[in-house]
């Protein structure tokens, strides 16, 4: 099994938790998204995944992008620890807050979406800075509103989910663009409680061999 990833993308970052969770160690492979006009450009990269992004997970003839269909390939393949709750509704509920992260907020963020608007678009540094934690603060006060309902120590009571794998990039990019958490304690509970797990502190974006 061979793991293409990158130390600061949110998206590789989920996946690492749950490789972590699981114990399971592929080989990876680093793609650096910003050396040379970035290494995802490259003409072997994209032959891999003309999406031109991270992750990707090899296994045999599989060749598989998306972290959310990586992790239910793993969740399929490696069923323990489980993370995701056995309960249809319950389970629903993890996926949609999983969701709500990795399609509604973080795509507003990526390195694409931020060079692009320093690029064409001509923003300056602190304008990108305003665009990050604006729509960050719109996406975790909904998640703050949300999870009050359900969170223990983790955002579904205190078993470790696909919805807490989601939520701790996302809340180390907000510690990351300086925004305030003090309106979220809910969130700033479980980032705590979690990021304090081992699997959490060996998938962490410092802990990579390519961080710089």
């Amino acid at each position: 099994m061979e793991f293409y990833s990158y130390w600061r993308s949110s998206a590789a970052y989920r996946v690492r938790i749950a490789l972590a969770l699981k114990g399971l160690q592929p080989d990876t492979r680093y793609v650096h998204l910003l050396r040379e006009g970035g290494e995802q450009r490259s003409a072997d990269y994209q032959a891999l995944n003309p999406a031109q992004l991270v992750p990707v997970l090899v296994d045999g003839d599989l060749k598989l992008n998306q972290s959310l269909a990586i992790l239910e390939y793993l969740e399929a393949l490696h069923p323990t620890p489980a993370l995701l709750p056995k309960d249809l509704k319950q389970a629903m509920q993890v996926r949609a807050v999983a969701l709500d992260i990795a399609c509604d907020i973080h795509p507003l963020n990526n390195l694409r979406v931020l060079q692009y608007l320093t690029g064409p678009l001509g923003l300056s540094e602190q304008q990108k800075l305003h665009w990050i934690q604006h729509w960050l603060q719109q996406g975790l006060q909904a998640l703050e509103l949300r999870l009050q309902k359900t969170a223990g120590s983790c955002c579904f009571g205190d078993e470790v989910t696909w919805a807490d794998i989601c939520l701790i990039p996302q809340m180390y990019n907000a510690v990351r663009f300086s925004l305030d958490l003090s309106a979220y304690p809910t969130l700033k509970r479980i980032y705590q409680h979690c990021t304090s797990s081992p699997a959490f502190m060996k998938a962490s974006p410092e802990q990579q061999p390519d961080a710089q």
